[in-house]
């Protein structure tokens, strides 16, 4: 680490906060980097624009991807207020940053309610023992889709 990387990440915190205040979400902020130089940032916007995959690193993810011109950040560094949740962990590992610098963990995050233990337990368990109901209908159906594009020649490949 760096001082330039905790430069970074007091952006990233200094983002939480600002979006905490301005009571567009929960404390959360991040910060995207590429060639030392802040690339896309964001804060938590879950509560301000009822959408709950409104969180920080998605904000950021989404705008940096839009100003590179691309669905991929390679080469780009993430500093995040706290430790990603699931479904940040998994936009993060589709984005395919080279690397994540956190603050807080899932702990001090779970200290305040913001609690995803619950998610990571519901990915160990069987389909049919998860809290929320998961039915395949049409598979069949669904598969001939997935054919075609297995058989696409001219997709864009991710």
């Amino acid at each position: 680490m760096t001082e330039r990387d905790e430069y970074f990440m007091r952006r990233a915190i200094a983002l939480s906060a600002e979006g905490m205040n301005a009571n567009a979400g929960g404390p959360f902020g991040a910060v995207i980097v590429k060639n030392d130089e802040i690339i896309a940032e964001g804060y938590n916007r879950v509560t301000s624009t009822n959408d709950p995959t409104a969180h920080a690193e998605v904000v950021a993810i989404r705008l940096a991807c839009e100003k590179l011109g691309t669905f991929q950040l390679d080469d780009c560094t993430i500093y995040t207020s706290c430790e990603p949740c699931p479904m940040c962990l998994g936009a993060i590992y589709w984005a395919r940053p080279k690397q994540v610098f956190f603050a807080c963990d899932r702990e001090d995050a779970a200290a305040i309610k913001f609690d995803d233990q619950f998610i990571y337990d519901e990915l160990k368990k069987d389909m049919g023992d998860r809290e929320i109901k998961f039915v395949s209908l049409l598979r069949k159906e669904g598969v001939k889709v997935f054919e075609q594009w297995a058989h696409k020649t001219n997709k864009t490949a991710y």
